[in-house]
């Protein structure tokens, strides 16, 4: 967990950029982050891989952040800490944050299980006037850990996967989602189709 982001660069002045409403007003559609978090097993990346092509079948175009491939590359190297959760889920709150800022539909799929992290993400969209939708991905732990499709929760409870998540880290829900998306009882599709309808209402032009 932190407190605030870290001191921008010394010497370094941000350029001007189009207006994120003129930008919207010229595409016919505003950007938007889409930030799903949830225990680890709880079907965040299936669901955002069918919104995201849902959405680019619609012609919206998205771009899926998904906690495990930001750890391959942008995330390459922090530890599960609580220090390294919180540089990742910033890490990946400023990459949403340019790709909603360009018009286009950003889905963060990270456990972020701390809610002061998610928090300073949607303080950041806030103050640049970004919409910031909070889906809380929620299934019973009991649920999570039957599905275990990476046979971590196994590990976790054998002492061989320390700092995990529902196991031996905690995880922080959601207080006042905008979202709430319960998967032990709700199908792929019709939780896509729920916020296929919260996108759009969120960034109509």
């Amino acid at each position: 967990m932190t407190e605030q982001s870290p001191a921008p660069t010394t010497g370094t002045v941000p350029h001007e950029a189009i207006a994120f409403a003129r930008r919207a007003e010229l595409l016919g559609h505003r950007g938007l982050t889409v930030w799903l978090t949830g225990l680890p097993a709880s079907g965040k990346s299936t669901i955002a891989l069918a919104l995201e092509e849902s959405l680019l079948e619609s012609r919206r175009a998205a771009v899926t952040l998904d906690g495990d491939t930001l750890r391959h590359a942008l995330n390459a190297g922090l530890t599960f800490d609580a220090a390294g959760r919180a540089e990742a889920v910033r890490r990946a709150g400023e990459a949403a944050l340019l790709i909603a800022q360009s018009g286009s539909i950003a889905i963060a799929s990270l456990v972020s299980p701390y809610r002061s992290d998610r928090d300073l993400v949607r303080a950041r969209h806030a103050t640049l006037g970004i919409g910031f939708l909070e889906v809380f991905v929620d299934a019973p732990i009991e649920v999570v850990k039957a599905r275990d499709p990476k046979g971590h929760y196994k590990m976790a409870l054998k002492g061989e996967l320390p700092a995990f998540t529902g196991v031996s880290d905690p995880y922080e829900p959601p207080l006042s989602p905008e979202v709430h998306l319960r998967t032990s009882d709700t199908t792929p599709a019709e939780c896509v189709a729920t916020l296929m309808s919260a996108i759009a209402a969120r960034t109509a032009s």
